[in-house]
């Protein structure tokens, strides 16, 4: 059985067994907790959704309700491809994924110290880059600035938009790559798709090693509202 194969069956019997259809070893005490039924969350999200080690499983504790019930629509739809994250939310209604929506997001959890990192003239041009694109864009190659949607802090902006610091590196790279190859979409129109097209590979490896080594301020969050009309027409925009 391959690693992946594994990760998923690991999952799936969590979930089973947060729903009832396993039994412990040990009978426990039945509760019925939104905690208790996210277990088989915390298998690739970490402990309260706060994220793990490994590189491609975002954190989901505190971002906007809006943004988390959005993927787990298009996980269901087919939009995103996930074959454990489909299982899971196949035969879930929208009011369910908006409950399960809610509940992470109002974790109010803190977040860890970014990874160390090398350091490098070539380095330090990248992230120069990287920096650049995230605040600024590159107007003449029709790519908004991140902060123009995701908020000058990249901490999100409520209710649709996520935050992009505290994600790890290679969670972003993957993201863009699902982007660029079909793997990933958003309701239309799909600005992300858009931009992930007009990005290099090293422009994108030049933002997702910025974006990972900016450290998360201590209580921040996302922002309640953009600080100007955004740069493209997203369906993601809004719940």
């Amino acid at each position: 059985m391959t690693a992946k194969a594994l990760l998923s069956c690991r999952v799936i019997a969590a979930f089973l067994l947060a729903c009832g259809g396993l039994s412990p070893s040990v009978a426990a005490p039945p509760t019925d907790t939104m905690a208790q039924r996210m277990q088989a969350c915390v298998v690739c999200h970490g402990q309260e959704g706060r994220a793990t080690n490994e590189g491609y499983f975002p954190r989901i504790a505190g971002k906007p309700a809006g943004y988390l019930f959005n993927q787990l629509v298009n996980f269901r739809e087919g939009r995103r491809k996930n074959a454990t994250m489909a299982y899971l939310v196949d035969q879930m209604s929208d009011a369910y994924l908006l409950e399960i929506a809610r509940y992470f997001a109002n974790l109010d959890l803190p977040y860890p110290p970014p990874p160390p990192t090398a350091s490098g003239v070539a380095l330090r041009a990248s992230l120069a880059r990287g920096e650049q694109l995230v605040r600024q864009g590159d107007a003449a190659r029709g790519i908004p600035a991140c902060a123009a949607c995701h908020g000058e802090a990249m901490m999100g902006v409520a209710p649709a938009m996520p935050g992009l610091i505290g994600l790890p590196r290679d969670y972003i790279l993957s993201q863009f790559g699902a982007w660029r190859n079909g793997q990933r979409h958003a309701a239309q129109p799909d600005c992300m798709g858009e931009v992930a097209e007009r990005l290099s590979p090293e422009d994108v490896g030049a933002m997702a090693a910025w974006l990972s080594m900016q450290p998360v301020p201590a209580g921040a969050k996302a922002a309640t509202q953009a600080p100007r009309a955004l740069p493209m027409t997203c369906g993601s925009a809004q719940p």
